[in-house]
């Protein structure tokens, strides 16, 4: 019954870190970037919707999925204001994130792909090693590991690729 009240006047930070596992320093982070909103009892206590339980469980997940807050925050910022999200909007969120991922997961399995056969490999031959840059051509392409993060623009490399 107690809890029922509650409900009504929203959660206090501590039971919203207890819910989320996050603690209360998180939380007022996150809020501090627009990732969750308190609201403010008629007593003039801070208070956080149910909903945040949900919003800020999505948060821990995603970061610790490798997505940025600024990622984090565009997606959230699609989610409906003045009403709990539903099924749907969480599934559209699902949606971007899932696409995300896959681009990630193929970039990473073919990255690891290409160390296994790289990293102390002693090449037979240069014309195949994804690691041989003859007379610096790479640099062209900017900075990095262009040639093994799958970049071989041949225009960019004026053909030497």
């Amino acid at each position: 019954m107690q809890n029922r009240a509650l409900g009504k006047r929203g959660l206090a930070i501590g039971q919203l870190a207890e819910r989320t596992g996050l603690s209360v320093s998180a939380i007022r982070h996150y809020e501090a970037e627009g990732l969750v909103r308190a609201f403010r009892t008629s007593g003039n206590m801070r208070r956080f919707d149910r909903a945040d339980i949900r919003r800020l469980s999505f948060v821990r997940i995603a970061q610790d999925l490798g997505f940025s807050l600024a990622e984090i925050r565009q997606e959230l910022g699609k989610l409906p204001e003045g009403r709990t999200p539903d099924k749907a909007d969480w599934a559209r969120i699902g949606a971007t994130f899932r696409k995300k991922l896959d681009a990630r997961i193929a970039t990473m399995t073919a990255l690891r792909d290409k160390l296994d056969g790289c990293i102390g490999c002693g090449c037979l031959s240069m014309k195949t090693c994804a690691l041989w840059n003859p007379r610096d051509a790479a640099r062209r392409l900017g900075s990095g590991p262009r040639y093994l993060l799958g970049d071989t623009s041949e225009d960019a490399l004026g053909g030497q690729g």
